[in-house]
C-alpha cells in the first residue's frame, strides 16, 4: 500500500512539473498582441476637421480612444474664433460665458461639468470628475472650485467679438435662436481605437443669450453623449431641450443594439423628436437637432431635422467633411 501511495504521489508531482514546464514554454513564446482594429474618429460640424487631426495623432500611435477624444475637443475649446464652444463662446443674456462638457469611456466611466465659468478646457475638468471623484457631475461654482483646486487657471473667456455681439443683442433682447448659427453650438466626438474600444466627448458654450444657469443636453450622459462598448456610441447637436426629451444619444445606441445601422438609428431618433414637436404644435422650421453615431464595425451615421448639419470623419482614408442627410430637404 505504501509503495502504491508513493507511486501515485510521484506520478502526480511529475505531471504537475510537466504542466508547469509547458505553461512556461508557452508564456515565453507568446508574441505581443497584434493590433488589428481600424481606428476612426468622427465629430460634429466643420470645425471637427481640426479637432479630428488632434484626435488622430493619438489614435495612429495606438493610443486610447478616451485620450483621443479629450485631445480632439480641446482644439475648438481653445479657439477664440469658435463662438459656440469654449473660449470665445457667445455668453448668456447676462454676459457670462458658461460651459458644459461630458466624457465617457469604454468601461462606462463618466464625468461631467455644467454651467462652469472661467475654465478654458471643461472637458478636462469633466475627465477629472470621472477619475478623481465619486460623482458624475459637478456644476457652477462647485465645478469651478474643483477645477481651481486641481490646478486649472481662472481665465476670462468672453472675447471682444462675442462681447460686442452680446451688447448689440441687448438693444432688443430678442431671444429667438437661429438654427445652424446660435445652435451650431456643440462639438461631439466619438472614437474607436486600434483595440476596438470606444469613447466619446461633448463640449459646448450652449445656446447664445440663454438664461443664466440654463443647461442643455451636452453635459448629460444619455442625452448629448452615450457610449456602449459592446454596441456603439452617439452624440448630438442642436437645441438640447429637444434631445433631453427623448434621451437622444442613448436612444440611438439602443436602436443600434436592436439591429439598426447607425444611419437608421439617427433617423429614427430625429423622427421621434419631430413627432413631439408636432404634438406640441410648434413650428418645425424653428428647430434643429442632429445626431451622429458610430458602431463597433466602424460604420457611421448622421441625420438632422434641417439641412445644414455636417460632420468630419477621420480614418485610414483621411480626414473628410460630410453633409448629413436631413428630414427637411
Amino acid at each position: 500500500m505504501t509503495n502504491r501511495k508513493n507511486f501515485i504521489k510521484t506520478a502526480t508531482l511529475a505531471s504537475a512539473a510537466l504542466l508547469l514546464s509547458a505553461f512556461k514554454d508557452e508564456a515565453e513564446n507568446v508574441k505581443p498582441k497584434k493590433i488589428t482594429g481600424k481606428p476612426i474618429v468622427i465629430s460634429t460640424w466643420d470645425f471637427g476637421l481640426q479637432a479630428n487631426e488632434a484626435a488622430w495623432q493619438v489614435l495612429k500611435n495606438n493610443g486610447r480612444a478616451l485620450d483621443s477624444v479629450e485631445a480632439g475637443v480641446k482644439i475648438p475649446e481653445a479657439d477664440p474664433t469658435n463662438q459656440s464652444v469654449g473660449y470665445g463662446g457667445r455668453p448668456d443674456r447676462d454676459g457670462r460665458v458658461t460651459l458644459d462638457a461630458c466624457i465617457m469611456d469604454e468601461f462606462s466611466n463618466i464625468g461631467s461639468v455644467a454651467c462652469i465659468e472661467h475654465i478654458m478646457h471643461p472637458i478636462s475638468v469633466a475627465r477629472l470628475v470621472m477619475e478623481k471623484t465619486p460623482h458624475v457631475m459637478l456644476v457652477g461654482d462647485g465645478a469651478l472650485q474643483f477645477a481651481l483646486d486641481n490646478g486649472f487657471m481662472k481665465e476670462n473667456l468672453l472675447t471682444e467679438a462675442s462681447e460686442k455681439e452680446w451688447k448689440e443683442w441687448l438693444k432688443n433682447s430678442e431671444y429667438k435662436p437661429v438654427i445652424n448659427i446660435e445652435n451650431h453650438d456643440t462639438i461631439g466626438m466619438l472614437a474607436m481605437d486600434a483595440e476596438g474600444n470606444l469613447s466619446g466627448a461633448c463640449t459646448t458654450s450652449g445656446l447664445a443669450y440663454k438664461m443664466h444657469g440654463r443647461v442643455g443636453d451636452s453635459p448629460i450622459i444619455g442625452a448629448g453623449l452615450y457610449v456602449d462598448n459592446e454596441i456603439g456610441a452617439a452624440t448630438s447637436t442642436g437645441i438640447g431641450e429637444e434631445v433631453i426629451r427623448i434621451v437622444g444619444s442613448h436612444l440611438v445606441v439602443e436602436l443600434m443594439r436592436q439591429g439598426k445601422s447607425p444611419q437608421k438609428a439617427c433617423e429614427a431618433a430625429v423622427n421621434r423628436i419631430i413627432k413631439l414637436i408636432k404634438l406640441r404644435k410648434k413650428d418645425l422650421k424653428d428647430y434643429q437637432v442632429g445626431f451622429l453615431a458610430l458602431n463597433k464595425n466602424g460604420e457611421t451615421g448622421a441625420f438632422s431635422i434641417q439641412k445644414g448639419f455636417n460632420y468630419a470623419k477621420y480614418n485610414s482614408d483621411g480626414n473628410k467633411l460630410f453633409d448629413a442627410d436631413s428630414f427637411v430637404k
